[in-house]
């Protein structure tokens, strides 16, 4: 008898079937709270939409709602309204300043391993649609080495780690690359690693930063982790944030702003992009719920 993981396998190979865009997925997460990720995850969805790109924010943060609150907006529905009410996924968007596209977990991915074929197909098909109406798609995880975290990272072609020059920051960066290299289903083969240095006084201090935790990384862990580059301690995102404003917006000259800017351009640079392999939403999808359907039978 087939099991439901290659039930899965055969939905997105059938979803897959004709051939249809596909959008870039870029997970941003941290190895603990209050380094600036979903201000990070906003900030390049704005510098994104400035180089013509279309971007969806998934709010993956299951316990807090930090990306509605920047952008000023609660959403109608979230994902477990596509789930279970039938709700379609254009009307699970909500859309925030330059048409950012914004999309709120919920609970509805944590119980996606526990629908029948039936469901799941109609899922499926619907998650593809995002590919069609959005060129980057970025998942701004929670904060820590949680297994809902690690699930979505093992998933996700690029890995962007924002961290600050605090020994706790880097510690805790640390153990989130280690215990992400040490999951049974991560490949780095397929994964790529991108540091980010946030709240930094200059940019020597953040390429100290990177140094430091790359050497421990590579020493230890022996998996590669590139640099994407700084973000520096600024008044005028602090001041963004308050007022429930993407600083990029609010200020575009701000010396963050430019730094957003800047790594938006690194991440789109061409001759890298070409080493990115696109998954889309659905097989991004598809990866979360094999992964917790393994590991649902594995505890039976």
């Amino acid at each position: 008898m087939m099991d439901q993981a290659e039930q899965l396998r055969n939905i997105i190979k059938a979803n897959n079937a004709a051939p249809r865009p596909v959008a870039r997925v870029i997970t941003v997460t941290s190895g603990k709270g209050g380094v600036g990720k979903s201000n990070t995850s906003i900030n390049l969805a704005i510098q994104f939409r400035k180089m013509g790109q279309r971007v969806i924010i998934l709010d993956a943060d299951f316990g807090l709602a930090n990306i509605e609150v920047m952008f000023g907006a609660v959403p109608k529905h979230n994902l477990a309204d596509l789930i279970y009410q039938g709700v379609s996924i254009k009307d699970i968007i909500t859309w925030g300043p330059m048409d950012v596209g914004f999309i709120s977990g919920g609970s509805g991915i944590a119980s996606m391993s526990n629908l029948n074929r039936e469901h799941l197909t109609y899922i499926i098909q619907n998650l593809a649609q995002l590919d069609a109406i959005t060129d980057i798609i970025i998942v701004d995880t929670g904060a820590g080495i949680s297994d809902a975290v690690l699930e979505f990272l093992v998933a996700s072609g690029e890995i962007l780690v924002v961290t600050t020059p605090e020994p706790t920051s880097i510690t805790d960066s640390y153990s989130l690359i280690k215990a992400l290299a040490r999951h049974s289903r991560f490949s780095p083969d397929n994964s790529q690693i991108k540091i980010l240095a946030n709240k930094v006084e200059n940019a020597a201090e953040g390429q100290a930063l990177y140094t430091k935790l790359n050497a421990v990384v590579a020493r230890y862990l022996k998996l590669p982790v590139s640099y994407l580059g700084s973000i520096p301690e600024d008044s005028q995102l602090s001041k963004a944030v308050r007022q429930q404003t993407p600083v990029s917006i609010q200020s575009p000259n701000a010396k963050s702003s430019l730094a957003y800017e800047g790594i938006a351009h690194a991440l789109m640079n061409t001759e890298q992009t070409m080493k990115v392999k696109k998954r889309g939403m659905a097989a991004f999808f598809s990866h979360i719920v094999v992964g917790k359907k393994a590991k649902d039978a594995s505890n039976i």
